[in-house]
């Protein structure tokens, strides 16, 4: 019983105790004032002034201890996404970089400039050397370009090959200087570099484009501006730099639509190859055709290669404009051959692409077959360039294989890529084709005449052919004639011309070669 009563008193000890915990002593404080006031009590004033502190006092030790909170955690901060392989920033980064520096022009004044970076044929080396080869030698050009630049301009790798330097904002920033950077670049690109093994000799292409340069002042304009500008400099050849123009932008839409038209020139017979003669300079007779590739556009008129090869190469239909090609080249020879006109063969190009194919002799030989034609009367065209790189295996046995087929073999631009004399022989060349470079001016300049003298006499001892190409003058023809060249080609004979022109124009030569009349002695 006793414990109840225990039990009893204790919850009202802590009931009491609950509600003084939650009593606001200080909201009675007002009321008692006033009352003391009221009626003069000394006693009240002395509990109000007094013991009020103490119960305050008395309360605060009372209550449990709070948790003390704990401070609100920190945002995170955005650390920028990296390069797995490189390290380096990545496109997102390149572009919010570039977006807060168009930004700040505004407030600061001070510019900046973007340049892209294309390692040269870089997908060669990969196909060469094996993929942990290549992503071993763009690990070390990251390290270089970032050495190449300021420790606060941005490096980024935006992908596959290619790289942005994102110059920090300065006050003056012309293409001189611009320029400048790039080729620090580029001369670091070039020092030769270790990667799985291997030793390799890279360069590259850069495109700039200067702050108010591009159509709008924006990050996403000013990188596609560069690339633009990127995109023409691979095309006037390795190490080259561009710097974007509106006329760019001009060229560019131009491409654009030309290379959304490519597919149907190619099957509509837009593209054709146009004709251009081979002279004996002996006997002044026609040797043969080289077929050239041209796209009779209906709005842009007739367009040389240098306007659409890189389209094609873009749109890897290299092999289906060479099947083009060959089908009209053969298909002339027959025309030719029906209208009774002597022309011994027609040279077809043949680029590295196609003759990696290995099936293309089967190709070759059924299209021969198919027009009736003998293989000799196919020239094959081979630049220079391939015989003189690093043996590979399907290059040298499709043109052994062709060879074999009767096909001739002709070895295109020579004194441009450096072939040694085994390469000509492994290759089984049947003539040298002498690049214009060394023809033009030959009938006015003596060492261009000893060049050729030599290129011709090397030609008798390896018993090939030689025959100069880009001859535009009678002049430069004599000459040739004298130096022992005994085949020409060039503009100053005829220009290529559509297939529907041949036929005229052989006719029109051959009246030339043709004896005068015999009128005999008249007697006296």
């Amino acid at each position: 019983m006793q414990d109840g009563k225990d039990a009893g008193r204790s919850g009202v000890i802590a009931w009491l105790r609950r509600e003084f915990d939650t009593l606001q002593l200080a909201s009675f404080l007002p009321v008692l004032t006033l009352i003391a006031y009221w009626i003069h009590v000394d006693a009240v004033l002395f509990v109000v002034s007094f013991l009020f502190p103490i119960l305050f006092v008395l309360q605060d030790l009372n209550r449990p201890a709070q948790p003390v909170a704990a401070p609100p955690a920190a945002e995170p901060e955005d650390v920028p996404e990296r390069d797995s392989l490189t390290g380096l920033a990545t496109r997102q980064e390149a572009v919010a970089r570039l977006e807060s520096y168009i930004t700040s022009e505004r407030t600061t004044g001070r510019i900046t400039a973007v340049l892209l970076f294309d390692i040269d044929n870089f997908h060669k080396a990969n196909e060469r050397f094996g993929i942990e080869a290549g992503d071993a030698a763009l690990a070390t050009l990251a390290t270089r370009l970032t050495a190449a630049v300021r420790g606060k301009d941005l490096v980024a790798r935006m992908d596959g090959d290619s790289f942005a330097v994102i110059l920090a904002p300065v006050r003056r920033a012309d293409l001189e200087s611009v320029v400048a950077v790039a080729e620090r670049v580029m001369a670091g690109v070039a020092q030769p570099l270790q990667a799985g093994g291997h030793r390799l000799h890279l360069t590259c292409s850069a495109g700039i484009c200067l702050m108010g340069r591009a159509p709008e002042n924006t990050a996403l304009s000013m990188l596609q501006s560069a690339e633009v500008a990127l995109i023409e400099a691979r095309q006037a050849g390795e190490g080259t730099i561009r710097s974007f123009s509106p006329r760019m932008r001009r060229e560019q839409r131009k491409r654009s639509t030309l290379s959304a038209e490519l597919d149907a020139a190619l099957e509509n017979g837009q593209i054709r190859p146009w004709f251009q003669p081979q002279i004996c300079t002996d006997t002044g007779r026609i040797t043969g055709f080289e077929a050239l590739a041209r796209w009779e556009h209906p709005e842009e008129g007739v367009l040389a290669p240098g306007r659409f090869l890189s389209i094609v190469e873009a749109a890897s239909r290299t092999e289906r404009l060479g099947e083009v090609v060959l089908y009209h080249s053969l298909s002339a020879l027959r025309s030719w051959d029906k209208a009774g006109l002597d022309v011994p063969n027609v040279g077809v190009n043949f680029a590295t692409d196609e003759l990696r194919n290995p099936r293309l002799c089967e190709k070759i030989k059924w299209e021969v077959d198919r027009f009736d034609l003998a293989p000799e009367r196919l020239t094959i065209e081979i630049l220079e360039t391939v015989v003189a790189e690093p043996e590979d295996d399907s290059i040298s046995r499709n043109i052994h294989g062709l060879a074999a087929m009767g096909a001739a073999i002709d070895l295109d631009d020579f004194g441009t890529g450096h072939a040694a004399i085994a390469n000509i022989r492994r290759f089984g060349v049947n003539r040298i084709k002498i690049d214009r470079s060394f023809v033009r001016g030959v009938d006015q300049d003596s060492e261009q005449q000893l060049m050729i003298a030599a290129i011709v006499r090397m030609a008798e001892c390896l018993d090939i052919s030689a025959l100069a190409e880009g001859v535009e003058t009678l002049a430069e023809q004599s000459m040739l004639a004298q130096l022992g060249c005994r085949y020409i080609q060039g503009y100053g004979l005829a220009r290529p011309m559509p297939f529907g022109d041949t036929i005229a124009w052989i006719h029109k030569h051959n009246e030339k070669l043709s004896p005068g009349p015999d009128i005999g002695r008249r007697a006296g």
